[in-house]
């Protein structure tokens, strides 16, 4: 749903001697590609526009005390914030919410490129109309080569921390203006998974409170999609940064976690069929390889325990059921 960071390449190959009848004449430093401003800026503002349009549908059947996603009400998704200023900017608190949660992921990337001067795109985010989100997410294009473990690591734990670090407080202010609504979970075309994070609030603010009779605010709903978005991108494969995590970690051992992990797909498919074996098929496809870095230094014990602390992450975001039909 969310696709991350992609690396053009990982090696490079180093240039071999210039014959000497090359050697006089001049070669211009490669310089990396202009950042395109107004492709970042243009999806950004789309983005922005498709998830409040879907807040807004939200807010309505909050306010209005409706399922999430009614099926008598499907058509209104977009018609709603389209045919009223009122209701589109009632979708703010929504999509306001989730540019929050995906900036700030994308950005630790960005600044962790930065940091040790790799060549990386700003964040090109998505906008789809998806009923539950309005977008597929964003991500980062990282043009250089990794050098080594430690980089790799760093650039890609960043990314699931910082938006954890804005998701958790987004989830206490959204269940701070939920509400109690008997059943209200139980109805709808869609039922949504609890993360452990989500289970562990709950009983905090609504003590006693069965979870299917709480009516997440579309603020908490944003912070669903963004605890849902953080556990899928720290899945042990390939290219996502849980991918880029354990190969930082292990090595060409990571395959021995990566690829049962993807097979595992497969019967989680049991608990959500469209979900896990479309995300089975485009991994095994686009991300099941991990390229390897120059410097085979490990990562050494402080990323270990960083390590810890985005399983950790992972754990309290993820749930093998996060939608049921």
């Amino acid at each position: 749903m969310f696709p991350e960071d992609l690396f053009e390449s990982a090696t490079r190959p180093a240039e071999p001697a210039r014959p000497e009848f090359l050697r006089s004449f001049h070669v211009e430093a490669y310089a990396a590609p202009r950042q395109r401003w107004w492709v970042h800026i243009l999806l950004l503002i789309a983005t922005l526009f498709t998830t409040t349009l879907v807040g807004a549908h939200m807010q309505y059947n909050f306010d209005h005390n409706l399922p999430v996603l009614d099926i008598d009400h499907l058509s209104e998704i977009y018609s709603l914030g389209l045919g009223s200023l009122k209701a589109l900017l009632g979708g703010l608190p929504f999509s306001l919410t989730l540019m929050t949660i995906l900036m700030a992921h994308e950005l630790g990337h960005y600044f962790a490129c930065v940091y040790y001067g790799l060549d990386a795109t700003l964040p090109y985010f998505l906008p789809v109309p998806m009923p539950m989100t309005g977008t597929m997410g964003a991500f980062i294009r990282i043009r250089s080569p990794i050098q080594n473990k430690r980089v790799l690591f760093d650039v890609g734990v960043a990314g699931p921390l910082a938006g954890f670090l804005f998701l958790v407080p987004a989830l206490g202010v959204g269940l701070a203006f939920s509400k109690v609504l008997p059943g209200i979970n139980n109805l709808g075309a869609i039922h949504f998974g609890a993360p452990p994070l989500e289970w562990i609030a709950q009983r905090l603010v609504f003590p006693g409170v069965a979870g299917s009779d709480i009516y997440l605010h579309p603020v908490a709903r944003a912070a669903w999609v963004g605890m849902f978005a953080t556990a899928l991108n720290l899945l042990p494969v390939g290219q996502l940064d849980g991918g880029h995590i354990v190969y930082a970690l292990l090595g060409r051992f990571q395959k021995w976690i990566s690829q049962p992990f993807l097979l595992a797909l497969l019967p989680m498919g049991y608990f959500w069929w469209r979900g896990w074996l479309f995300w089975f098929a485009l991994l095994a496809i686009l991300a099941r390889r991990h390229p390897p870095v120059y410097d085979e230094t490990p990562a050494g014990a402080t990323r270990i325990k960083i390590g810890v602390l985005a399983l950790v992450v992972f754990a309290l975001c993820f749930t093998i059921a996060p939608l049921n039909d």
